[in-house]
């Protein structure tokens, strides 16, 4: 179980506890963490999950793989810590997770 710290635009947070093994993206859905769309259902084929990782946290959850590099293409205001949160799956080392929603998603 890892505590996932989401971060909205006006600096509201919503901490959620997220179980190993799911996706950052599932627990969001899960947890009705507003902001994250996922239109594709974690397909990794849209931006609709589209996350700032917390600089601090960049190396832990690890950069994008191509695939989702591409995907990113297609999102709103991306920065050198974005990531799909569909590609991040829940572990004990993200426990503290601090994670961004963008003011879009598109």
């Amino acid at each position: 179980m890892a505590k996932i710290t989401f971060i909205q635009p006006d600096g509201t947070e919503q901490v959620v506890d997220a179980q190993n093994g799911m996706t950052v993206m599932e627990e969001a859905k899960k947890n009705m963490v507003e902001g994250i769309e996922a239109e594709c259902g974690g397909a990794c084929a849209c931006a609709t999950c589209h996350v700032f990782v917390d600089e601090a946290w960049f190396d832990r959850t690890g950069g994008p793989s191509e695939m989702e590099e591409d995907m990113l293409d297609f999102a709103f205001d991306v920065r050198p810590t974005s990531r799909l949160s569909c590609q991040i799956k829940v572990t004990d080392a993200l426990d503290g997770l601090v994670l961004r929603v963008p003011e879009k998603q598109f």
